[in-house]
Parts: C-alpha cells; sequence; structure tokens
C-alpha cells in the first residue's frame, strides 16, 4: 500500500473515493464507521508528500465530499434556479472546487509545518486538532459553509453523548484524532509506555461517550405543551407567485382551523410570502384566532423595516401573535438564496442569480428570543440551525428551540435529511426540545437527546402534532461554548512545531 502515501494521481483519486465515500456516514444511511476510515485514509495519504502534493490530495479529498454529499445543490440551481443540465452541473462542480480548497490549504500545511511522522502520538493529536480547525475555518469564512462536520456522523453513534460536552467540535476532534491513532498505533508497538498511552487515549473517549449517552444535563420546567406545525407542502413554483398569494394564506389558515387545539400553533419559513406590513389584517385575524383558542401562533414572514442607517430594507423573518409576542429577523443568510455575493456582477446573469427572496438584509445580533406561552423560544430560520456556535448563543437564554424551513429548495435529494441530522445535533448539544417545522419536510420534534419523537412523511400536506416540554439549566458546551476546544488546538499546534525536539523521547 505503498503508492497511498505517495504522490501522483493513485493516491489522490484513492483520497477522492475517500471524499465521495464519507457522506454515506451521514444521514440518511448514517453508517458512521465509514467516517473513522474515510478520514485514516486521509491521513495515511499525507504521511510522506511535500506540501504542494498534499495541498492537491486534500483539494480531492474535499471535490468528492461535496460532489456526492452536497449534490442538492444541483437540484437548486436547474430545477429552481431555471439552469440547462450542463450549466448546473458546470456550476456545482465550480462550487465543490472552491470549497475543496478548505481540505487543501490544511493539507498544505500539514506537510508544511505540523506534520512529525518521526512523533507518532504528537502527530495524530496535532491532525485532530487540525482537523477541528479546518471545520470551524470553513464554518465562519466568507459566513461559512458549515456542512458535512464528521462530528454529525455520531447522532447514532458511541459518541453522542459527549456532544452536551462539548458539542460536534468534540466529536469531530475524537473522530479525527481516533482515525489518526488507529493509523499509528503499529508504528508505537516497539515503544510500550506509548503504545499504552495511545490505546487508552484511543478508547477512553468512546467509552465516557456510551457512559454518558442519554445523561440527563437539564431539567425540565413546567407542564409538556401540545404542538401543532403545519406543513403546506406548496410547490416552489408557486411560492412568490402573487396570483397563489390567497390561496396559500387560505390553505394554512383552514388547516390550522381544522388542527384540535394546542399551545403552540407553528408554520414555516415564509408560510405568509408577503411582507409583514401587508398581511397585518391576516396576521391580526390569526392572532384572534390563536387566543380563542388559547395559542400562541408562530410564523415565518418576510419584514420590511428601516435598519440603523434609516434605509428601508428586508429581512427574513418569524412572529408570533396570540397568546405570545416576538418578531425575529434572520441572521445567517444563504449565498444566493437570500443574498447575492458580488451582486452588482452577477445579477442578470442567469435566472438563478435573480431567485425570489434573494435580497435580504442580515438582522442584528442583540435581538431578543422569541415569547409564548410565557416561555423563552430560541429561533432558527432554516441555514441558521447548522451553526453550532450561533445556534448555542440562543439556546443558552432559551426554554425552548425552533428551526422553521422551507426545504422545498432541495428536492428529492439527501439535504433535508442532513438538514434534520443537524437540527437533532443542536438538540443534543443544548439539552432542550425542538419543533422543527418545514414546508414539504422534514416536519419534526427532537427531544433533549437528538432522538426525534414525532416525525410526518415529505412531500405532504399534513399537520404534525406532539407535544415538547420546556427545560432549564445548561449543559457544558452551552456554558463554554468551543473555547476549551479552541483552546485544546492552539495547545496542540504549539506541540506539533516543537515536537521535533522531542522526537527521541516520543
Amino acid at each position: 500500500m505503498r503508492w497511498i502515501t505517495r504522490p501522483g494521481w493513485p493516491g489522490n483519486l484513492l483520497a477522492l473515493a475517500a471524499g465521495a465515500l464519507t457522506p454515506l456516514a451521514f444521514a440518511p444511511f448514517d453508517f458512521w464507521p465509514l467516517q473513522l476510515l474515510c478520514i485514516g485514509l486521509f491521513y495515511l495519504g499525507l504521511r510522506d508528500l511535500t506540501a504542494n502534493a498534499a495541498f492537491r490530495r486534500g483539494w480531492c479529498f474535499g471535490l468528492g465530499l461535496y460532489l456526492a454529499g452536497t449534490g442538492w445543490i444541483y437540484v437548486s440551481i436547474h430545477d429552481y434556479g431555471a439552469a440547462s443540465v450542463p450549466l448546473a452541473g458546470l456550476l456545482t462542480l465550480g462550487f465543490s472546487a472552491c470549497v475543496a480548497l478548505f481540505f487543501a490549504l490544511p493539507a498544505w500545511l500539514w506537510a508544511r509545518w505540523l506534520r512529525r511522522s518521526e512523533a507518532p502520538l504528537a502527530d495524530a493529536l496535532a491532525f485532530a486538532a487540525l482537523w477541528l480547525a479546518q471545520e470551524a475555518f470553513r464554518g465562519w469564512f466568507l459566513t461559512g459553509f458549515p456542512w458535512l462536520y464528521a462530528g454529525y456522523t455520531q447522532l447514532e453513534g458511541p459518541l453522542a453523548g459527549l456532544a452536551p460536552l462539548g458539542g460536534v467540535w468534540l466529536l469531530s476532534f475524537v473522530l479525527a484524532l481516533s482515525a489518526a491513532l488507529l493509523v499509528n498505533l503499529p508504528r508505537l508497538r516497539e515503544r510500550r509506555a506509548f503504545f499504552a498511552g495511545a490505546l487508552a487515549l484511543l478508547l477512553a473517549p468512546w467509552l465516557v461517550g456510551v457512559l454518558l449517552k442519554g445523561h440527563a444535563w437539564t431539567l425540565a420546567m413546567g407542564t409538556p405543551l401540545q404542538v401543532a406545525a403545519v406543513q403546506g407542502n406548496v410547490a416552489q413554483e408557486m411560492k412568490w407567485d402573487r396570483e397563489h398569494l390567497n390561496a396559500q394564506l387560505k390553505l394554512y389558515r383552514d388547516l390550522s382551523v381544522g388542527a384540535r387545539p394546542v399551545d403552540l400553533l407553528v408554520w414555516p419559513e415564509t408560510a405568509v410570502p408577503v411582507v409583514k406590513d401587508y398581511a397585518e389584517p391576516y396576521l391580526q385575524s390569526m392572532g384572534r384566532f390563536a387566543d380563542e383558542r388559547r395559542s400562541a401562533l408562530i410564523t415565518g414572514v418576510p419584514v420590511r423595516q428601516a435598519n440603523q442607517r434609516g434605509e428601508l430594507r428586508y429581512y427574513n423573518g418569524i412572529t408570533v401573535v396570540g397568546q405570545g409576542e416576538g418578531t425575529y429577523l434572520k441572521q445567517k443568510l444563504v449565498p444566493f438564496g437570500e443574498y447575492v455575493p458580488l451582486q452588482d456582477l452577477l445579477r442578470g446573469l442567469i435566472a438563478f442569480f435573480d431567485l425570489p427572496m434573494s435580497d435580504f438584509a442580515r438582522g442584528p445580533a442583540d435581538q431578543a428570543l422569541l415569547q409564548a406561552k410565557g416561555y423563552r423560544i430560541a429561533p432558527y430560520i432554516c441555514y441558521e440551525v447548522v451553526y453550532p456556535e450561533f445556534a448555542a448563543g440562543l439556546a443558552a437564554r432559551s426554554d425552548l428551540l425552533l428551526t422553521v424551513s422551507n426545504d422545498t429548495w432541495f428536492g428529492r435529494s439527501i439535504g433535508p435529511l442532513q438538514h434534520l441530522q443537524m437540527a437533532r445535533m443542536r438538540a443534543l448539544e443544548a439539552g432542550r426540545w425542538m419543533i422543527r417545522a418545514t414546508n414539504n419536510g422534514v416536519s419534526a420534534l427532537i427531544d433533549p437527546f437528538g432522538r426525534i419523537t414525532e416525525q410526518v412523511p415529505q412531500f405532504q400536506q399534513v399537520v404534525m402534532y406532539g407535544e415538547v416540554t420546556p427545560m432549564q439549566g445548561l449543559t457544558p458546551y452551552l456554558r463554554w461554548r468551543a473555547w476549551p476546544m479552541m483552546i485544546l488546538c492552539g495547545l496542540l499546534f504549539g506541540w506539533a512545531l516543537l515536537a521535533s525536539r522531542w522526537a527521541k523521547t516520543l
């Protein structure tokens, strides 16, 4: 297997294949051991490469990962962006090639500065730190693309119990460390003390994860709330068509009037597809209906208001009527879906760059949470739920979590199921119930352990019923966030840079 570690196309093709196989470890397949194998192959493939060769190999791994794992981008561009098949394919390939650089650059840094092949233990720890750093970086750079973090594969795996301790970050770190240690254990056999230490470092997190799985870090407050989430299943091509506006408003009104009384009635993202100013009479009417039933109605609705400079801007929002109050404006916008980077150059080139909703502004960072039935609700609109640190900031102030989405853009791809998996991780990290209401699925209720308690089929017009319980208290992750993991990574990078001096003793 020497060709795996040598430069050239055989090793690069293996890296491409390893990246392409990685999505099978995520939803809906959930074959989580494959994540260990693929990270291990990636790590092994970088062992003897020069910095430039490592850059190419890292890029190949990233290209395979994103081509296979984010194919729903093609659906969005072709089916809803009116791009031809060749153009949609080219744009999808171009996107994957660009985001693959998130693996190429760390691979270059690894080969140039951090790799310590003569010190297997330091090498494995530094690799795990670098893996975590690249995940954090790609969730931040240019607003971020925090998709397919390795830790998500452990929702159904033995490490799930660690999520409330360090979030998805800790899970990703342990997976990368475990993969690197498995590769390096044969090289440590002759040094018994270090072999035993590496073995303990390999097994301990998995044992702790199993022991903590199901441990309750938060406590129930009050009695369970009855919930109904309306899944309207409105076709995307009708969503923003003025001729279908009244039909959509009537649809949600009728489904809600026909639903049984509940404490919280939830509609999905932009269920009211007209700015809140114009929809006020309709919302007031639905507010009176909710009051009569002693309910709070929470719905997605675009909002038009002036920003701090007095400019009139449009926002993707959520508002509460009936027995609750508050309006939340989305802060994490989807590139091209809700705003267009370099829009002066791109708008008008193809229909994809002129999609409805693609000129939203970013909501302010210091917003109050929603209030409903006397409880604080942390709201996440669609894409926001995939940002671990952002979500934790809101969750720490809340009693319940709520995410509304319109995953129609993903079609029948695996995108909605990956999105649901990330929402489940947010509930597990926070130790709180989450309500997930979507236009066409997957609508679900998720308990504080990340388990789905209620779910309705995709692509159906249906009302989902269930109950959730407000929670109090903070998990360690909500209390400390990613800081402990980031400090650990910094220390490990320092160790790696100094390890060459200690090579004889390690």
